[in-house]
């Protein structure tokens, strides 16, 4: 088993404001629960995580861990959107999928890959459903060990 170190940088964030939406923040899904909440109107919105990369059943690469959603041959991890009032909770609303297997095989091999996405549709609201090359585009990462959720290192 090995580490996948993914660094996602979110650009051209739709607000903090939009649409129906108010004090909308944009995080990653780690289980069930948001994490590393970002106010939708910061100038970017970098997400740190990490995948284990396994063998599946049929020798095809398979990915595991807390970020790592949906079945096998289609995992994916998840920005999420959602309102975050003062004082309150989270109450997500939408969120986009990045699909693991859409990061080259020579990028999974190195261990680090990192993408770049504007992070607002194209009717002004938060960017959701799945998001496919070429709209998302993997490059190698800067590798090693690096901060992910909450302090949290690994890598």
């Amino acid at each position: 088993m090995a580490l996948l170190t993914l660094r996602i940088t979110g650009r051209a964030l739709p607000g903090r404001d939009c649409g129906d939406f108010f004090d909308v923040h944009v995080g990653t899904q780690r289980g069930t629960e948001p994490d590393q909440l970002v106010p939708a109107d910061a100038e970017e919105a970098v997400f740190d995580l990490t995948a284990d990369v396994v063998a599946a059943p049929d020798g095809t690469t398979d990915f595991r861990g807390p970020w790592v959603q949906g079945p096998r041959g289609a995992r994916f991890v998840y920005p999420t959107w959602g309102e975050l009032p003062a004082g309150g909770t989270f109450a997500m609303f939408r969120r986009a999928k990045l699909f693991l297997g859409d990061i080259p095989p020579e990028l999974v091999a190195g261990r680090s890959a990192e993408t770049t996405i504007g992070l607002t549709d194209g009717l002004g609201l938060p960017l959701c459903a799945a998001v496919r090359p070429p709209r998302v585009v993997w490059r190698a990462g800067r590798g090693g060990r690096r901060e992910v959720g909450g302090g949290r290192t690994e890598g």
